[in-house]
């Protein structure tokens, strides 16, 4: 069986600073070199996360380092001080913030990506060489789906649900399209444990981040009615459970980096659904 697209609003999203990839050899440049590349990670960043958990899952902690950063930024823009020297040596007089995640190279002190999903792909397809299969064959556009779903259907609908600048109209109707999204995941993991496979795989990754972030940080924004809504999912949110107890998931979950970072840079009012918490993530994770 497969996951079909689920309905999305569309949304604009910034480019990616730097899109270089990792290869088969040496005639791709970048190719792949045990303690070559380095991850530059804040957990409390939804992408840091999943990058994060991805890592723990392929064991590549001494393949490819991971250097976790501060979970508030330090610079103007949502920018890390610690990884201006990488963007400057990457792009002459780069005029943007030194945002993260980041996969630089050590051998030449250069970046080579700061898009998550090739990120992700590349530690999974050229790096890993035990734990579980996250790509596996025939599964790519199942996982293309999920994460299309994750970014529209849950993060964006749920950030306009809770937007104070919308009209209630508006608000009600992203509220739906999560509401639909999550009804339909609910149904579908019903005698699951996984979502796509009989093992975790980067759908689950991708998904369990998405639920992370509407019940640390977007439920501050939505009425306590909504935030009920969200939590009559029952097999879902079982299922964000036992990730969280995965210990690859639940050690990097940052509750209070994540709360700190929202804080740091959210001007939006705080609404009754903030007081309604989900799951008792503390709880499940394992430290």
């Amino acid at each position: 069986m497969t996951v079909t697209p689920l309905a999305a609003h569309p949304t604009d999203r910034h480019a990616p600073a730097f899109r270089g990839r990792i290869g088969r050899d040496a005639r791709s440049g970048h190719y792949a070199v045990p303690g070559r590349y380095r991850l530059h990670l804040s957990t409390a960043c939804p992408n840091g996360l999943r990058i994060a958990v991805t890592h723990s899952l392929l064991g590549l902690g001494t393949v490819c380092p991971a250097t976790y950063l501060p979970a508030v930024p330090d610079c103007p823009g949502g920018g890390h001080s610690a990884l201006r020297p990488l963007y400057d040596a990457s792009a002459h007089r780069y005029p943007g913030p030194a945002t993260a995640p980041v996969l630089s190279d050590d051998w030449s002190g250069r970046i080579v990506s700061t898009y998550a999903p090739d990120i992700m792909r590349d530690l999974a397809r050229r790096f890993a060489t035990g734990g579980p299969t996250l790509h596996p064959c025939g599964a790519e556009s199942e996982i293309e789906a999920v994460e299309r779903m994750c970014a529209d259907g849950i993060e964006e609908a749920a950030q306009r649900a809770g937007s104070a600048g919308q009209e209630p109209a508006e608000c009600e109707s992203a509220l739906t399209t999560l509401l639909d999204n999550l009804g339909a995941l609910d149904r579908w993991l019903v005698g699951r444990a996984y979502l796509i496979r009989d093992e975790v795989t980067a759908a689950d990754v991708e998904l369990w981040a998405a639920l992370v972030q509407l019940d640390t940080v977007h439920r501050n924004h939505l009425d306590a009615a909504a935030v009920q809504r969200i939590a009559d999912h029952p097999t879902l949110w079982a299922y964000a459970r036992r990730l969280a107890a995965h210990p690859a998931f639940g050690r990097h979950l940052d509750l209070d980096g994540i709360e700190r970072r929202h804080h740091a840079h959210c001007q939006g009012l705080e609404a009754a659904g903030a007081a309604v918490q989900i799951l008792d993530w503390a709880a499940h994770a394992t430290r």
